[in-house]
Order: C-alpha cells, then sequence, then structure tokens
C-alpha cells in the first residue's frame, strides 16, 4: 500500500504474525542511513506508541494514561541492525535482558565478530577483537561505553523518546562539522545524545553477532574514512560538554572525562607516533643516524599528502595500497632483527626485546582470557604489521577527504553512470591473488561496443526513468505529485512476484495523517 512516506508492505506469517516492510520515497523523506532511522523512529514511537493514549485523553484520566504511557515507553526496545548481520535468538534476549533489569541503561550492545577471507578481514578480525576486549570492556569498567554500533544495537523507547534525543538527532546539517557528526556516525552520535541526557550504555561481551566486513582494501579504507572523523567529533562534542553531562549522567565522572582525554589525546598522537616508531625501525635495521632516520620517516607521509591533495580518491588509495605492502616488510624484517638480536645478545632485558615481549605476552593473555576466540591472536602478526597503514597513512586519508560525504561501501551505480557506459565488458580469464593488505587481480575481458540500435528498449527506459525522476523532483518541489507514480511501483511489484501473491490495499484514513 502506498503511505505519506513512501509505502508499506505486509506479510502475514504462519502462525498469524506480521511482518511490516517500510519503503522509503527519497522525494518525500531525505535520503541516507540517518534520515531512514528518523522515519522509522517517529513512526514506531511517535505515532504508533503514542497515538492510541492521545486518542484516550477525553474520556479517561490523564495521570493513569501519562503512568501507562510512561510504563510502556519503558518497556518498548527497538533492534536496529544492519541488513547483513548474523546472530542467534540468544543473543537478542540477552541485550533484551540487560535492560530489562536496569531501568537507567538507553541502549545495549554486544560482541561483533567480523566475517569474511583475506588479510583485510584478518586485520579488522584481530582488530575489533582488541577493541571489545581492552577499550569497551574498560569504558564499560570505568564508565559508560560510548558507542553502541547501529549494526546491532537494542535501544529503550523511553530513552529515544527524551527531551534533546530524538528531536535533536532529526536536525538538519548545515555546517561543515555537523556533515561529520550526524550523518558519517550517526549511531555515535545517537548515543552521543544517549549519554548527555543522562542513559547508560551497557556492553554485553556474550552477546554474539556476525557482521561482513570489507574485504577490499578500497571498501576498508571507505568505511574507515568516516568513522574516524566522525567518532572524533562526537568524542570532542562529549567532552566539550563533559561538566554538565558528569552531573547529569552518574555513569561518567570527571576521573573517566580525563580518561577519555587521555585517550583522545593518544589517538591524536598516534600518526606521529608511527612515525617515531619507523624511524626506530630505520635505525635499528640500517643502523642509521637518528636525524636522517627521522627524515626518511617523515618523507612518505608528506610524500602520501601531496598526492590526497593533488590526486582522485581512487588514486589515493591505489598509492595508500603500495605504500602499505613498504611498511609491512619494514615491520616484519624490524621485528625479525629484534628477535635475531635477542638471540645474538642471548637476552631480551633491551628496550627492543622488552617491548617485544610486552605485546606477545599482553595479546596472548588477552586470549586466554577469551579461549573461544584464542585463535584470533594467530592474526596479531598481520595487525602489527599494518599498524602504519592503519594509524598513519589511513588517518591522512580520512582527514584530507573531509568533503567527501559519501557513504563508500555498498553503493550501487547510478542512472547517469550506467547510461555513459559505451561498451559491455565480457570476462574471459580471471585470477585473484591476496597479499598483506593488498587484493591482486588479473583479468582477461573481451570489451564490446553497444551500438544505439542493438538494445534501443534498454536506452529508451533508463532515458525514461532518469526523465520521470527528474520530473518527479520538480513536481514534488512544486507540490504536486501525480498517484500514477505510487501506483506503478505497485504493480511492477505484483508482476516481478510469483511465489507470494500480492494484494493492494489502502491506508486507513487515521493513519494517513502520519506526515
Amino acid at each position: 500500500m502506498s503511505t505519506p512516506y513512501g509505502g508499506r508492505i505486509c506479510y502475514v506469517l504462519p502462525n498469524g504474525n506480521h511482518l511490516y516492510i517500510h519503503l522509503k520515497d527519497q522525494l518525500r523523506i531525505r535520503h541516507k542511513k540517518r534520515w531512514s532511522q528518523v522515519m522509522y523512529l517517529y513512526y514506531l514511537l511517535g505515532w504508533k506508541l503514542t497515538r492510541k493514549y492521545l486518542m484516550r485523553q477525553d474520556s479517561e484520566d490523564h495521570k493513569i494514561l501519562e503512568q501507562q504511557l510512561k510504563k510502556e515507553k519503558q518497556n518498548t526496545y527497538i533492534l536496529a541492525l544492519d541488513g547483513d548481520m548474523n546472530f542467534q535468538p540468544s543473543a537478542l534476549m540477552l541485550l533484551v535482558d540487560r535492560l530489562r533489569m536496569y531501568p537507567t541503561v538507553g541502549a545495549a550492545c554486544g560482541r561483533i565478530h567480523p566475517t569474511g577471507f583475506g588479510p583485510t578481514v584478518w586485520f579488522q578480525k584481530f582488530e575489533y577483537a582488541m577493541c571489545h576486549w581492552f577499550q569497551k570492556t574498560a569504558e564499560h569498567v570505568f564508565g559508560c561505553v560510548l558507542c553502541s554500533p547501529g549494526c546491532f544495537s537494542l535501544f529503550r523507547g523511553a530513552a529515544l523518546m527524551d527531551d534533546n534525543v530524538m528531536k535533536k538527532y532529526a536536525t538538519k546539517a548545515t555546517e561543515a562539522a555537523q556533515y561529520v557528526q550526524y550523518d558519517q556516525g550517526e549511531d555515535r552520535w545517537l548515543c552521543t545524545l544517549l549519554l548527555q541526557q543522562g542513559w547508560r550504555i551497557e556492553y554485553t561481551a556474550s552477546s554474539d553477532s556476525y557482521t561482513n566486513a570489507p574485504q577490499e582494501f578500497k571498501e576498508f579504507y571507505n568505511q574507515r574514512r568516516r568513522w574516524g572523523p566522525s567518532s572524533l567529533a562526537n568524542t570532542l562534542d562529549l567532552l566539550n560538554t563533559g561538566k554538565e553531562t558528569s552531573r547529569k549522567n552518574s555513569s561518567i565522572s570527571r576521573l573517566y572525562i580525563l580518561y577519555q582525554i587521555l585517550q583522545t589525546a593518544f589517538s591524536i598522537l598516534a600518526p606521529a607516533t608511527v612515525c617515531l616508531m619507523i624511524a626506530g625501525c630505520f635505525t635499528f635495521i640500517f643502523d642509521l643516524n637518528g636525524n636522517i632516520s627521522l627524515f626518511l620517516a617523515v618523507l612518505p607521509p608528506v610524500f602520501y599528502m601531496v598526492i590526497c591533495f593533488t590526486c582522485k580518491s581512487d588514486n589515493q588509495i591505489l598509492v595508500a595500497g603500495f605504500m602499505s605492502i613498504f611498511y609491512a616488510f619494514l615491520m616484519a624484517a624490524t621485528f625479525l632483527s629484534i628477535i635475531v638480536d635477542m638471540v645474538k645478545q642471548q637476552t631480551f632485558i633491551t628496550p627492543s626485546g622488552l617491548f617485544f615481549i610486552f605485546l606477545v605476552v599482553l595479546y596472548f593473555v588477552a586470549a586466554l582470557m577469551h579461549p573461544q576466540e584464542f585463535h584470533i591472536v594467530l592474526y596479531g602478526f598481520i595487525y602489527i604489521i599494518c599498524v602504519p597503514s592503519a594509524y598513519l597513512l589511513l588517518n591522512i586519508y580520512s582527514l584530507v577527504n573531509l568533503n567527501n560525504i559519501s557513504w563508500g561501501t555498498r553503493e550501487t551505480a547510478t542512472y547517469e553512470k550506467l547510461g555513459t557506459r559505451k561498451t559491455k565488458k565480457y570476462v574471459k580469464y580471471e585470477k585473484k591473488c591476496k597479499c598483506l593488505c593488498w587484493n591482486l587481480e588479473f583479468q582477461v575481458n573481451e570489451d564490446q561496443k553497444i551500438s544505439a540500435s542493438s538494445n534501443p528498449e534498454e536506452v529508451v527506459l533508463l532515458n525514461d526513468a532518469s526523465e520521470s525522476q527528474n520530473e518527479e523532483t520538480e513536481n514534488f518541489k512544486a507540490g504536486a505529485i501525480d498517484d500514477t507514480v505510487d501506483e506503478r511501483w505497485i504493480q511492477q511489484l505484483q508482476e516481478n512476484t510469483d511465489h507470494i501473491k500480492l494484494v493492494e490495499d489502502k491506508l486507513d484514513e487515521v493513519s494517513s495523517f502520519f506526515l
């Protein structure tokens, strides 16, 4: 059926339950993930939950209705999921139990496991493990978790409907910093609003969920291009209001604010720390002077900054891939040299030896504390040799490309890009090889030209689609939308669905006033 925000599909399941799928029309609701969340939050909480009490306020006692509404908001939970998530019902029940036990908990998250194959995924598996084993648990014990990932989190309805949460979450970004904070990391910003309003965010380590991690180097860089600046922007916003937040939120003390200040300072200094580490590698391996080693260590980042300011995004990632391979070999040679040096001196009581032993013991003990995930420690070597790429090159790429507000992952080609294609590619032979942080592909393709008369229906349909989309946008701005637009997608859906018979229905008169 057609709705004020687009469309809705209702499936009646075998046991009588109903499954609703809401379709968002970008001509009526703004695109991007945050506005989709705003749409369903206002629909579920501001409309479905509240409307039935508003309709009874004329005939029943207001105090009783307020108590009933408050109780239902407190016991209403919304599960935020990504489409590629995989989890068991027991993982969800653990999050529900956490919210039921503690009334001040506004959101709860669990342990996220990246899935996939390849060096990029191996790096992320170890990175996710270290983040959950150390950072999440430290935040949970010292104060409060700062971010509940939008891919698998459970939110309390009362927390979302609190003052300055859901309404402020629907603020339109008008400044550069707001685009980074609001749209690039929408889940982090929603959690920041909950914390500033006094709600606690819990971490449940036994609630396991699995997500498809980026397997390509380019997709990984584009994903982290959003995550890094948005996390920093939201952390700085929380620290800026730390005094007021610590008064309102009992889980955030001033010592915890100090802990976050130190952690933020260390993250800002991470690129410089990596440069000093690379300088130490040059000194240890090639026995160079300290000043010369520092100059050689700073030279590649400066070169990459010039590349980022002068070249396109794809070329920036290409150069970052080659530099990541160079850094990986350098880090591997450094650790091998440290081991050889300890064998020659027949002692590990050296600065480099103690540092190496400390890392091994730290990761090994953490893995022993999580026996079901002990195998992840094997990916630690990949993580260590990729540290320069993740904490130096990636930071440069993210900061230089702050003007790019695209999502970067799981994006599809637009009509315009498809329409300008003049050749069709046929793959004759394909071979893939994955080495360290770089994915190598070899293909033999045959390009065939697409003539204008070869398939005129496809060209006409493509042009009609783009022209009709432009016309619909103009009509929507003018306040006149033809009803045939709504009927078109319903008819196409009925024609393309063979296994289930879809029956068209109309929205009731009361629900039509949602927007």
